[in-house]
């Protein structure tokens, strides 16, 4: 028996890139799109946002030189992208699914409602909400909390590189230990990179769970919501 009914799965732009150093590595699209799969067969109704900083971030292009807005909206370009190379990998496989935007942009993309995506996952299809908020100041991690709160989802999956939330990145600092859990305030109190701010706030405000777990291990999505505890809970 799995432990939620409706999640928001949130996966990060860089890990698509596996192991190469820009777009997007086919090997990882698929792994995840098999382990998407599994979860959907077992009856969890599935809502997506991806990020798209395997192939631009605004906030990146800015500092570079580039107009902020403009450079949001090239980085909410560049989580269609992925959306519908995802969406791509699990028509593959035979996962029903859809890709919403929220910009209007048919027929890319059905066009985001809440009502249109609960619909879609009632109906057995994962739903993958692209383009972000679709305004600019805003990452797809407020993205994934504001959607995660909209389709109100059990919890928030993180999908990350790491098997969850450490003292100090633990790419960088060996000395890192790691949190099995830890509430929203204590995340921000010691600026832990885990969402930005807003999104963080918002997921403590409405009280949507965040679990950090490493997606780039093949089976760990499952053995997630199995029960398994394998990352790190961010609660109130």
């Amino acid at each position: 028996m799995a432990r939620f009914k409706r999640i928001l799965l949130k996966l990060s732009g860089e890990s698509l890139m596996g192991e190469k150093g820009y777009g997007i590595d086919e090997k990882r699209l698929s792994d995840y799109a098999r382990q998407i799969k599994e979860a959907a067969g077992m009856g969890i109704q599935i809502g997506i946002v991806i990020g798209g900083g395997n192939i631009f971030r605004g906030l990146t292009g800015a500092g570079k030189g580039f107009d902020r807005v403009k450079g949001d909206q090239m980085g909410m370009c560049a989580t269609v992208i992925n959306s519908l190379a995802l969406s791509s990998a699990l028509d593959a496989i035979g996962q029903k699914n859809r890709v919403l935007t929220a910009i209007r942009m048919e027929p890319i993309g059905q066009y985001y409602s809440k009502q249109a995506a609960i619909e879609a996952m009632q109906n057995g299809e994962v739903a993958i909400f692209s383009a972000g908020t679709g305004s600019p100041y805003f990452t797809t991690d407020t993205g994934s909390s504001l959607r995660g709160i909209e389709i109100e989802a059990d919890v928030m999956l993180k999908g990350t590189r790491v098997d969850g939330i450490y003292t100090a990145d633990p790419e960088k600092d060996p000395t890192a230990t790691k949190f099995r859990d830890i509430t929203y305030s204590d995340v921000i109190a010691k600026g832990l990179k885990v969402m930005d701010i807003t999104a963080t706030a918002m997921c403590m405000q409405n009280n949507l769970p965040i679990y950090v777990f490493n997606m780039d291990i093949v089976g760990n999505l499952k053995r997630v919501l199995d029960g398994e505890d394998i990352g790190t809970l961010v609660h109130n």
